[in-house]
């Protein structure tokens, strides 16, 4: 048996192909849930990192810190295996979009809390002038920019929270990766597995050269 065989053996690829789509289909749906939740909770923790109360600001800021210490493996674990303990149960689905969600967040807060200081004091100044309150400067004024600021790290995180979906298998959730396991395991191959890299390389290259074009073209604007 040679390595086409047993890495790249077609008939064992595309019998099993139906059974990836549907992996694919699950991790696109715990990604975009993920990434959306991430989006949301990590604006709101840039936002009391630098303007809330002081007591508000440390909150955030141990927050922050956690979640970017902790391994996103042990969390998941501790969300799904140890909450029932103490009355929580999440289902497969939630306990790896909350997981995922948890630690983009804090990632996304620091993107977000960089990108706003990024902004030159005279743009607050300004709108105080012209007598806008917080929400209107943030939402007329700073967000705008500092979201042109933040897109390509934003992006590479949004990446990072894709490859991340695979360890949802540790939950038993039917994700890209838990069924090309599953269909190892049942035509006794490893070619699945392969299969299921080159759908994540497929699907994830666009979206890392798409990066790589915005980083580019916000180089030669600023020059």
């Amino acid at each position: 048996m040679d390595i086409f065989d047993t890495f790249f053996n077609v008939p064992v690829l595309i019998r099993t192909f139906p059974l990836l789509m549907s992996g694919l289909w699950i991790t696109l749906q715990i990604g975009v849930a993920s990434i959306i939740a991430g989006l949301a909770l990590g604006l709101l923790l840039a936002l009391v990192r630098l303007y809330a109360a002081p007591w508000l600001q440390v909150i955030a800021k141990i927050y922050i810190n956690f979640m970017r210490s902790i391994p996103l493996l042990v969390l998941l674990i501790i969300i799904y295996y140890a909450l029932p303990f103490v009355g929580i149960r999440l289902s497969p689905f939630m306990s790896a979009v909350s997981a995922l969600s948890l630690v983009s967040a804090a990632y996304t807060a620091e993107i977000f809390r960089a990108g706003i200081e990024a902004i030159p004091k005279g743009q607050f100044e300004a709108s105080a002038a012209l007598g806008l309150g917080y929400r209107n400067t943030m939402v007329d004024v700073i967000l705008p920019q500092a979201i042109r600021i933040v897109i390509p790290p934003l992006t590479n995180n949004c990446i990072n929270v894709m490859k991340d979906t695979a360890l949802a298998s540790v939950v038993a959730m039917p994700d890209l990766l838990k069924q090309a396991t599953q269909a190892q395991a049942l035509a006794a191959n490893p070619s699945p597995l392969i299969g299921a890299a080159i759908i994540y390389v497929a699907f994830l290259w666009p979206l890392v050269a798409a990066v790589s074009k915005l980083e580019r073209s916000y180089a030669k604007a600023d020059h």
